[in-house]
């Protein structure tokens, strides 16, 4: 049997998987990257475009901690957007639409070139383990109470088996000591087109095999969620002059804050949209449908529904938009973004060419709806490592979620936290009031999943210190910390901090007309080419356009920043008090049968975390901090 040694494997090299595998990798740890196929590392499954309404604002804190996805679209985007210019700050979102294969072949490649990583293609069967100590807790019954249940739990935490290697295909070993399992729509898929199902995660692709029958004889719950894609054109057969062109910005803006400027030819996405014969269509088809014939019975995304899904739940609207997306600069190949679809050949090719524009569009790869398993994300930490299994981490599509940034953003931590832990140094585990990743993992293993998740702006309770544009200010020094930020990225850093500070002592110091030049910059109707002509000189004193924006922000919007600054510094006060890892929740008599359950169950690690727990009342929280000040109470 041949074996072999790694500090870390990393499961899976999709979005999660490669910057689990990076970052790993780059904070000292030997790391394999296992994949089922080399040849699709990085690869774009549905939508070939990164960010978005608040994924955006992830992407920027990716690359603010050290990560990679930003960097790879900014060399390989094929148009850049800024979303909602319209709105305040907090609500601007980078998005760009991608070269999918380019964006592919440059991950690979810095995957590739990574000291202390190993790509290989392999198929990992079977997670192993051993117990830490020689007792082993058996799971309770279901009808033990919930002082069994509490007990078993504490327990469990104190002698849960740990990672000592995987097992592959062929029975090779990988020995390590840390996993990260990021397997995205592959455990145990299957694509549904009409009524036919074929096992695969991915067209093109096949499932993981036994990886479920590992997790699962490892103790961990396993759920279905499902997710679909619509069909790709053929944009030789499309008749853009019936769409309407959406160009990309003028000046478009880096997701990296490491590239200068987009220098690349944009290229335009094109709308059209469907029409009342399309929904005449579906309609009389959906007896076809997998979600409506019963065949698929597990629960999708509910803000990007298919096509099927709109014309049935929005009866009243005769038409829904479709965003014809370019695939990449050397292919004709087109994304039809919205109308996912997992209906029959028959109906997709009757509904595309119904619709206006693409009445002679050839169907490249028709849609489908995939299947999968995943694990609830409860069972994890904030670590994003298992509760069950120490040294097991999961990361991406298997936590419930969804979406290439949200999967990159998990993979990321979990890479980080995989990779600290085995120095002995301190985890990683950022604050909901310090990033839209905080906001993430906190939602997933505080409130778990029912169907998959996805970032909103509207999830971030402190949304305006949140931004896209300041996210190299908050997370920045973090990533340094943890040895992920190079000198020469934090010598960029540390001068981009200088400007802003010397320009916003600038404005504070200096005066026009009576007002001080701050004063002057918070009316609405000054901008900052208006504050050059009041004040020459202040262009000497910031020199760099992003410093600017800052200084223009951080001024007109002070007031509300500091309110919600100050929001944070009294939550904290009492939400960060930490709850030890021990606590016996059965053993306070105040608290209800409820509370004890969900409390234990979710363990938090301390009252903010506890407090967001579905069901856990303020009542429930007093309570909890009378026993938490005074545990002699519990004697």
């Amino acid at each position: 049997m041949s074996t072999y040694d790694f500090d870390i494997a990393i499961i899976g090299a999709g979005h999660a998987g490669c910057e689990a595998a990076l970052a790993a990798a780059r904070l000292g740890a030997k790391t394999v990257l296992l994949t089922m196929n080399c040849d699709t590392v990085g690869q774009m499954s549905c939508n070939p475009a990164i960010g978005g309404v608040a994924k955006g604002q992830i992407v920027r804190e990716i690359d603010a901690l050290g990560g990679e996805m930003g960097r790879v679209i900014d060399a390989t985007g094929l148009q850049f957007r800024m979303l909602n210019r319209s709105k305040g700050a907090a609500m601007h979102s980078p998005r760009a639409q991608a070269d999918k294969k380019a964006y592919q072949f440059e991950m690979k490649r810095r995957i590739e070139d990574q000291p202390l990583l190993t790509l290989r293609q392999e198929g990992v069967e079977e997670i192993l383990v051993e117990e830490s100590r020689e007792l082993r807790v058996e799971s309770p019954e279901p009808d033990r109470d919930t002082a069994s249940l509490a007990l078993n739990s504490q327990l469990s935490t104190l002698d849960s088996p740990r990672i000592v290697g995987v097992r592959v295909r062929g029975g090779a070993v990988y020995r390590c000591r840390a996993v990260v399992i990021t397997t995205g729509t592959f455990l145990q898929a299957i694509m549904h087109t009409g009524e036919t199902k074929t096992p695969g995660g991915r067209a093109g692709d096949g499932t993981t095999g036994t990886m479920s029958d590992s997790l699962r004889e490892l103790g961990f719950e396993l759920h279905r969620f499902k997710t679909g894609t619509p069909c790709r054109l053929n944009g030789r057969t499309i008749d853009f002059s019936a769409c309407t062109e959406q160009p990309g910005d003028d000046e478009p803006v880096p997701f990296s804050f490491l590239t200068e400027a987009i220098t690349a030819p944009q290229l335009p996405c094109w709308l059209t949209e469907t029409n009342a014969h399309v929904h005449d269509v579906i309609r009389a088809n959906l007896h076809r449908a997998p979600m409506y014939s019963g065949q698929i019975q597990s629960t999708g995304p509910r803000y990007c529904p298919s096509i099927e899904d709109k014309v049935v739940r929005f009866a009243e609207r005769s038409s829904h938009h479709i965003f014809l997306e370019p695939e990449g600069r050397n292919t004709w190949e087109y994304y039809c973004n919205g109308i996912s679809t997992s209906l029959p050949r028959d109906v997709q090719d009757e509904m595309v060419r119904s619709i206006r524009g693409l009445e002679r569009a050839e169907i490249m790869r028709y849609g489908y709806a995939v299947e999968y398993d995943f694990a609830p994300p409860t069972q994890l930490q904030r670590t994003l490592e298992t509760k069950r299994v120490a040294g097991l981490y999961f990361a991406g599509q298997i936590n419930g979620t969804t979406g290439y940034e949200e999967a990159a953003g998990q993979g990321l931590l979990a890479g980080i936290n995989a990779a600290l832990k085995l120095r002995g140094d301190e985890p990683l585990i950022i604050d909901r009031s310090q990033a839209y990743l905080g906001v993430l993992i906190d939602d997933l293993v505080t409130k778990g999943v029912d169907e998959p998740y996805r970032m909103f702006t509207s999830r971030a309770e402190y949304r305006l210190l949140l931004r896209h544009d300041n996210a190299d200010r908050r997370l920045t020094p973090l990533g340094r910390r943890i040895g992920l930020v190079t000198d020469d990225r934090w010598q960029q850093y540390e001068r981009h901090e200088a400007q802003i500070t010397r320009g916003t002592e600038w404005l504070q110091t200096n005066r026009h007309q009576g007002p001080t030049l701050e004063e002057w910059l918070r009316r609405p109707e000054i901008d900052w080419p208006a504050m050059l002509a009041l004040a020459p000189a202040l262009g000497e004193c910031i020199s760099s356009a992003r410093a600017a924006e800052q200084v223009v922000i951080e001024t007109k919007y002070a007031g509300y920043i500091r309110r919600q600054a100050a929001d944070i510094e009294r939550q904290d006060k009492i939400q960060s008090i930490l709850i030890p890892s021990t606590f016996n929740y059965v053993a306070v008599p105040q608290l209800r049968k409820e509370a004890k359950d969900k409390l234990t169950r979710v363990r938090p690690t301390d009252v903010g975390q506890a407090g967001r727990i579905s069901g856990i009342t303020p009542a429930d929280l007093t309570v909890l901090l009378l026993y938490l000040r005074e545990p002699d109470r519990l004697v």
